[in-house]
Parts: C-alpha cells; structure tokens; sequence
C-alpha cells in the first residue's frame, strides 16, 4: 500500500486500527523479563486468537507484533543477530491471522536511546537501525509500516527516512505524547505533524501515554496543521498499578468508544486502541463511528 492508497482508504471515513497487544499478551501469559517476540513465536496461538478478534470487531489494519524487533531492542535479550529472522516469523503470523480480511502494517518504535547531543546515537546510526528491521518487514511483505510510540519527532524522522530508503509503503507515524502534547525527547504532537507530512509520512498523530478524554485539545491542534490523514490510538484511560505490579486501566470499552467519537469529530483520521485495550473496544468504536 502507498501513501496515494493509504489516503484513499482514509476518505471512506476513518481508519479502524486495532488494539493493545502487549497489555493482552501480559493477560495472557507472558512473562516479565523475556523476550516478546521470541515467546509469541513460541505461542503463536495467543496472538493469532488475539488478532483474529480485532478483525472480526472491524480492525482494518492490525499491526505485527515486531513493535520491539529493533536490533537495540532484541539486544536485551541476547537475540539482535535474530533480527530478521524475526520480524520475517512474526510478519507471517500477523498474515495468517488477518487472512485477507485486513491489512497487516509493520511495526516498530523506539529504541530508547537519545540522539546526539543529548544522548551518544548518531542519526547515522539511528538510520542503519531502522533500515535493518524495516528491510527485513518489507521483504516478509507487510503492506505498510507504523512507526509508533516515538519519543522525539528527530528519532521519527530517522525511521521514516530508513523507510523511504527501502520501499515504497505507507507509513503512518505516532509519537507518545503527554496531554499538553508535549514528547518526552524533543518536539511535540503538532509539529511532528507539520514535519513528518512534508517528509512523506502517510499520516502522522499520537498513541499511548494518555486516554482519548485528554486528548481532543491536541487532536484539534494537529488537524489544524495536517495535510494527512491524523492518528489517534490512546490508552484505555489512566492505568492504576495494583500490588502484583499489574496495570489496570480506568476506562471501559463504551466510554471509550465515546471519547474516541469525539476526537473523529476533532479531526482524527486513523483510530484505534493502545494499552488496556481489547477487541471488545474496537468493537465498540466501530458501532458507534458507524
């Protein structure tokens, strides 16, 4: 799918991305501490189950578990010359559970590290990293690629210009933002907007942090700026930590599917769910969005 494609998909009315992943793999079973594309391979059926669900709620993307299937990322687990081995296994595992029914979007996030000067990460480096994962996503025949929970809008850059370097997919970019719009390494919601559209991003906008009863003041800030389509996929609410360690987020699937509503109506373009989501709301959203 191309940036031109993308768009037209967008004017039929907002995109249905899908949910959490790593939230329900925790529900699920996985452990702290390892690998989680290494022990989704070794449980595929907890996320063919998991994604089969978002499709049948309405999910029109479902994004591949590589979200972490960076070589920085991999390496702390001992597991970074697995990189495309990876991200090729899980590919075809998202491709299997969306069955032709939805698209399959490559992804992957942050490595974590600051660039220079305020961290030791040259973009060059940044670059070559991003390049790697996303060869090995293209390759394995995702349709297009979502770079999400970006810490800065330069770290975001990188990887849209690693993308750009080796495909020709869609790529639809999101920063973690807090609810001023604010991202915690550099920039902000607004003019990641502004940057990463002139740069050929397919649409650009924010996920996670926050829940969508935060975020209509920013979604509007972004709309006003963007010639693409915008991106919104927040928490299930603010999460509260109980005291097993375990998150448990503050907003059910209905209210959710409201707030979500709101923010189309502020301009987003491109909606899902990011933590404490499940398929029941995306469900939700889809009933009350159309």
């Amino acid at each position: 799918m191309t940036r031109e494609e993308f768009w037209t998909l967008a004017e039929e009315g907002a995109v249905l991305l899908d949910g959490a992943t790593g939230s329900n793999l925790r529900r699920a079973g996985l452990p702290v501490g390892v690998s989680p594309e290494l022990w989704i391979l070794e449980h595929p059926q907890v996320l063919l189950e998991l994604q089969r669900a978002y499709v049948d709620a309405g999910s029109q993307i479902i994004y591949a578990p590589t979200f972490g299937g960076n070589r920085i990322n991999l390496m702390n687990y001992g597991l970074e010359e697995q990189t495309v081995r990876l991200n090729t296994a899980l590919v075809r595992l998202s491709k299997e559970a969306a069955g032709g029914r939805a698209l399959v979007a490559g992804n992957l996030t942050t490595t974590g590290k600051a660039l220079e000067p305020v961290g030791e990460m040259t973009y060059g480096q940044l670059y070559g990293i991003y390049q790697e994962q996303i060869s090995a996503l293209a390759e394995a025949g995702v349709d297009l690629l979502a770079v999400e929970t970006m810490m800065g809008v330069e770290e975001t850059a990188a990887a849209l210009d690693a993308a750009q370097s080796v495909c020709r997919l869609a790529v639809l970019c999101s920063l973690s933002v807090e609810a001023d719009g604010s991202a915690l390494f550099d920039g902000g919601a607004a003019e990641a907007v502004s940057t990463l559209q002139e740069m050929g991003a397919a649409a650009v906008g924010v996920n996670c942090s926050v829940g969508p009863d935060q975020l209509e003041a920013v979604t509007a800030g972004m709309k006003a700026v963007a010639q693409v389509p915008v991106i919104v996929k927040p928490n299930a609410g603010m999460p509260v930590m109980t005291e097993t360690g375990e998150a448990v987020y503050s907003m059910g699937p209905e209210d959710f599917a409201r707030h979500m509503r709101t923010l189309v109506l502020a301009g987003a373009g491109a909606v899902g769910g990011c933590c404490g989501t499940t398929p029941e709301y995306i469900r939700q959203m889809r009933d009350t969005l159309r």
